[in-house]
């Protein structure tokens, strides 16, 4: 039976580094950033530099201006959804994978198959390892980073799901990465995947 792991994550909180263990300890396929290119070349209107600039968030003339300009086209951020719902729904229709971010876990919301996991940690925690990652970069430039992406993946799911980002209720699983650490985090999805 298929496997279906989707990961929503607080930037810093390791999105990546568990979802990638995750997939192979399961030997199956994981999903980030590669899924906007895949996403652009699902979609004939949107080029892949227009689906990185709009990846989750919701651009700043979305609304008015947009609409004054473009009154019968969709705006940008509606067709990358739309070709994000299409490509994550073939994806998981197609094999077992670990997702990780796009609002999979409510693009999948009525898959059965699906393990809905979200990661978190204290803001300094996130913060230092983040710096472990980037040691070049200031602890302001990160900081800046770490709010600018939580606050664009929020209004980017509040406005395509009406979802909060991050609410619990949303989730079959909640970890804090910053308590537990990683190992343990892996070996939870791990756990929790089992019964799928």
């Amino acid at each position: 039976m298929k496997k279906i792991i989707t990961i929503g994550r607080e930037f810093g909180a390791g999105g990546s580094t568990i979802g990638r263990a995750v997939a192979k300890a399961l030997g199956i396929a994981y999903y980030d950033r590669d899924l906007i290119i895949r996403t652009a070349a699902a979609s004939t209107n949107l080029t892949p530099e227009e689906v990185r600039q709009w990846d989750e968030r919701v651009p700043h003339e979305f609304g008015l201006s947009q609409s004054l300009f473009n009154f019968y086209a969709k705006p940008l951020s509606e067709q990358l959804w739309k070709a994000q719902v299409e490509a994550i729904r073939n994806m998981a229709d197609r094999e077992s994978c670990v997702i990780v971010g796009r609002n999979a876990d409510y693009i999948l919301r009525e898959f059965d198959h699906c393990l809905r996991v979200f990661l978190h940690a204290d803001p300094a925690w996130r913060l230092n390892h983040m710096l472990e990652l980037r040691p070049d970069s200031t602890l302001e430039e990160v900081q800046a980073e770490m709010e600018r992406s939580d606050k664009a993946r929020a209004g980017y799911c509040k406005r395509f799901t009406g979802q909060y980002y991050g609410d619990l209720r949303n989730y079959d699983l909640c970890i804090n990465v910053g308590k537990i650490g990683f190992e343990k985090a892996i070996q939870m999805v791990l756990d929790a995947a089992k019964d799928l």
